[in-house]
């Protein structure tokens, strides 16, 4: 069920990463979290499973809306800040896709960008789907294909700087990858026996603070940061320089990036 090598590589990525994330690329993350909850029919009372929490925000809005939360995350250093959003007792470390839970004990599960992180998408996804009840619901959000602007850029910053990628980018392994299209994250979600599948579009505007975007791939996070890792510190000098060239366009009279961003959420019913 697991791809060892694609895991391991993630588990390392972002291991004691959690406070870089927390002001880079969860700003990013947090947007669709009021539609995913909506997409889950999460209602006061439900019994939610947020997989892959990462430092709490689809969790704690959820709990802030009279949800019950079980928030779950492969990364110690995730939970520690999630945990402070919290109440009490409502983070555990886990892995997708083998959760320990018995079957059908969650109205609703959700999971923010989380199984275009694991070495096995539809194995994640049909764990959702078997630890939540008969009517309850399922939703997940990936980043299309292709990339938005708030990703794509990172692309452009290298190539401006003429930095080089280190051979042997991870991927996953052919037979477990799918389009990142509405189509193939629907499929997704029907091999896992979902009804009433949909996936919609959502587009959406990053703001934030040119220092707060650099801080994730500085400290090494996602592909960007991996990339950024593999340089020499005078290509990181040449990096940092393209960069500020490159989201010069974007930047408002306020000093604030406005970066194009868009997801795909998908949701469906386990009958």
């Amino acid at each position: 069920m697991k791809s060892p090598e694609f895991d391991g590589h993630e588990r390392a990525r972002w291991a004691g990463r959690a406070a870089a994330y927390d002001r880079s690329f969860a700003r990013l993350c947090a947007h669709p979290a009021a539609a995913l909850l909506e997409a889950a029919g999460v209602d006061k009372g439900h019994r939610l499973l947020d997989a892959g929490t990462g430092t709490g925000t689809v969790a704690a809005l959820a709990a802030s809306q009279g949800a019950s939360v079980l928030a779950v995350d492969a990364e110690p250093s995730m939970l520690d800040i999630a945990a402070t959003r919290l109440p009490e007792g409502a983070t555990v470390l886990a892995t997708l896709p083998v959760l320990p839970f018995p079957a059908r004990i969650f109205d609703a599960a959700v999971a923010n960008f989380v199984i275009n992180h694991v070495g096995n998408p539809a194995s994640a996804v049909a764990e959702l789907a078997r630890v939540t009840r008969p009517g309850g619901r399922v939703a997940v959000t990936v980043w299309p294909s292709p990339p938005p602007t708030a990703q794509r850029l990172w692309s452009d910053i290298f190539d401006a700087a003429g930095a080089e990628r280190p051979a042997g980018l991870p991927r996953l392994d052919p037979g477990n990858d799918f389009p990142r299209t509405p189509e193939g994250v629907s499929a997704l979600l029907d091999e896992a026996g979902l009804t009433e599948v949909t996936c919609t579009t959502l587009s959406w505007t990053l703001r934030i603070d040119p220092e707060d975007w650099w801080a994730g791939p500085a400290a090494g996070l996602a592909t960007a940061g991996l990339i950024l890792d593999h340089q020499p510190p005078s290509v990181v000098d040449e990096v940092r320089a393209a960069f500020d060239e490159v989201t010069a366009p974007y930047r408002g009279d306020d000093g604030l990036l406005a970066l194009p961003a868009s997801a795909l959420l998908a949701a469906g019913s386990k009958h």
